[in-house]
């Protein structure tokens, strides 16, 4: 129970009290109960629905913030995924312009090769 609830109950218990040893006649105590009553009651749907107001208000902050999370979680999802398919395709070009130049490394050894080769077969005979 909150403070509003245990004060709402202490005032009431307190007039209760002094309606009881109060110099009234046992029809104007009942009065005074009934309308104390209602008042308390009163006091009690009040807050109630301010409790549901804000309720309602929460629920509804609370969705619009989950849906800007969900909207920037999937913007980013989306981001993520073109820098990978870039990044992707990068690699790919990458990886073919490294078969390309291995491919003129190994060709330039092939011919060096056969150059010393031919230098070697001159200098022996």
């Amino acid at each position: 129970m909150g403070k509003v609830g245990k004060v709402v109950i202490a005032s009431i218990a307190g007039f209760v009290a002094g309606l009881l040893v109060a110099p009234k006649s046992g029809k104007e105590t009942r009065e005074d109960l009934k309308r104390k009553a209602a008042e308390a009651k009163d006091m009690a749907d009040e807050k109630t629905e301010q409790i549901k107001q804000a309720a309602r208000e929460g629920k509804a902050t609370f969705k619009a913030g989950a849906g800007k999370a969900n909207k920037e979680a999937k913007g980013m999802a989306k981001s993520v995924k073109n820098s990978a398919t870039v990044v992707r395709g990068e690699a790919g070009r990458l990886g073919e312009e490294a078969k390309v130049r291995a491919g003129r490394v190994v060709n330039d050894a092939k011919t060096t090769a056969r150059g010393i080769e031919k230098d070697v077969k001159r200098n022996v005979k």
